[in-house]
């Protein structure tokens, strides 16, 4: 089993170690305001091998790389007007950039799915201070076996690896609890590749222009989480439930009851008062609560599409998708 050490009683003791585990080109897990990461030298190929191998990644789904500060992601990546504006506006925090790499970047081809871009990300918290003890961008995808639930604790991802990894930084439950909104200006257009933790509405209003929706069907894989199966649990998922089925795991969202509930394998409530924010932070760590009871199938009641509804939707449409 994976070594957890709290980043919130020791900090220096845990940043030392994941500094060292690190330079040994081996992957850490870490938290994130987002979900944890898996997270390895972005510009060590052995170290990006790793991940797509303990992850079992496509490898051409590209990484994000994350990096302490825009003047870090400057020196590895080309921000036009309107990137460094978003960067800006919303670094650090739960946006992701897919911006041409510089050509004297060491952040490795592996990293990029061989792409002449890279998405970039600026986290929080001891996210940020490892970046800055480190001095590398890590890259570093959800720390989650590939197209399953993405972990919020410190606990989801030991019992996902187990003694597959090394080392896991413990900084408690992650606060926003869905990945990064993801975006890529392409001229005067702001192309959403991925709905997030950053409500759109948020970009927009901050911005003052509007951002464009991808064409997911004929989307190239540019960016993380664009695979059309993905975050999916054990148990087949059922969106829009109007009743439950004896033995599913009813997840509803706005304390609203369903006909059916009593025979039930187990309710949930992503949040009883309707906040879509709660219902974000909530998503994986129920589905992964749904799973822990075997249910036969998991069934959600409809969730609005405002908001960071528009990411929670995304996630639970390619948490029901067709496996492959």
């Amino acid at each position: 089993m994976a070594d957890i050490v709290d980043t919130r009683t020791d900090a220096e003791t845990a940043l030392a170690r994941a500094v060292e585990t690190l330079g040994r080109g081996v992957p850490v897990a870490i938290p994130t305001e987002t979900v944890y990461g898996l997270a390895a030298d972005a510009t060590n190929p052995q170290a990006i091998t790793r991940i797509y191998e303990m992850k079992g990644r496509p490898r051409f789904n590209p990484l994000i790389c994350h990096m302490a500060d825009l003047a870090m992601a400057e020196r590895h990546a080309i921000f036009d007007p309107l990137s460094r504006r978003l960067a800006e506006a919303f670094w650090p925090g739960p946006l992701t950039l897919v911006v041409p790499v510089r050509p004297e970047s060491p952040i490795h081809p592996l990293a990029r799915a061989g792409l002449d871009t890279v998405g970039i990300r600026v986290p929080t918290g001891i996210a940020s201070r490892l970046l800055a003890a480190f001095d590398r961008p890590l890259a570093a995808p959800s720390a989650n076996t590939s197209g399953r639930i993405s972990p919020t604790t410190a606990r989801h991802v030991a019992d996902d690896f187990g003694d597959r990894l090394e080392l896991v930084l413990d900084g408690g439950a992650a606060k926003v609890g869905l990945e990064s909104t993801i975006l890529k200006v392409e001229g005067e257009t702001i192309r959403l590749l991925r709905p997030g933790g950053l409500d759109a509405a948020e970009i927009e209003r901050v911005i003052g222009r509007p951002v464009t929706r991808n064409d997911k069907a004929g989307a190239t894989i540019v960016a993380p989480g664009m695979l059309a199966s993905h975050y999916a649990p054990d148990a087949p998922v059922r969106l829009d439930a109007s009743d439950v089925k004896p033995g599913e795991v009813l997840i509803r969202f706005g304390g609203k009851a369903l006909p059916g509930e009593a025979e039930a394998a187990l309710v949930l409530d992503l949040s009883p008062a309707g906040d879509l924010a709660e219902a974000a932070t909530n998503l994986f760590g129920y589905m992964k609560k749904a799973d822990a009871v075997g249910a036969r199938s998991i069934a959600f009641s409809p969730i609005p599409a405002t908001g960071l509804g528009e990411a929670i939707n995304d996630r639970l449409q390619r948490a029901a998708a067709p496996r492959s």
